[in-house]
């Protein structure tokens, strides 16, 4: 049997990358960690801020990662067990994540700061400039 996709549609061309975009997102459900997005009123001219928060406490900036990677944001945390301890009860785990947002073209992001236990990272959509480009036809004889 078959799978009828939304980009299916013969007039909708070269959109098999985002395609596969969306089947990777919608694999990707573990809600560790929690996360907000904001949107930051931008200034007039400015361009429009995002802000995207995690909960990362216990994670040390050593042990945070954030990289992009063909229009996806990464952000990794990976803990290291603190040699021999005597737990008498452990409710707090070492544990890794990875959380990844998918970039619309143009995002850039303007940085990253650990605060509090939270994880800031920045982002920022610049105005696309409109382009109209003109297609000349040739006939041939």
């Amino acid at each position: 049997m078959s799978r009828i996709t939304p980009f299916a549609s013969p007039l909708l061309l070269g959109f098999d990358a985002m395609e596969k975009t969306l089947e990777r997102i919608s694999k990707a459900s573990d809600g560790y960690p929690p996360y907000n997005i904001e949107r930051i009123a931008a200034g007039t001219g400015a361009p429009e801020r995002l802000r995207i928060t995690l909960a990362v406490a216990g994670f040390s900036e050593e042990e945070l990662d954030v990289s992009i990677e063909e229009n996806q944001l990464l952000i990794r945390g990976r803990q290291v067990e603190q040699g021999e301890r005597d737990y008498l009860y452990r409710g707090i785990a070492a544990r890794q994540f990875q959380r990844t947002f998918v970039l619309a073209d143009g995002m850039q992001v303007l940085g990253a700061a650990l605060k509090n236990g939270l994880l800031s990272v920045d982002l920022i959509r610049p105005e696309p400039a409109r382009m109209v480009k003109k297609i000349n036809i040739s006939v041939s004889e």
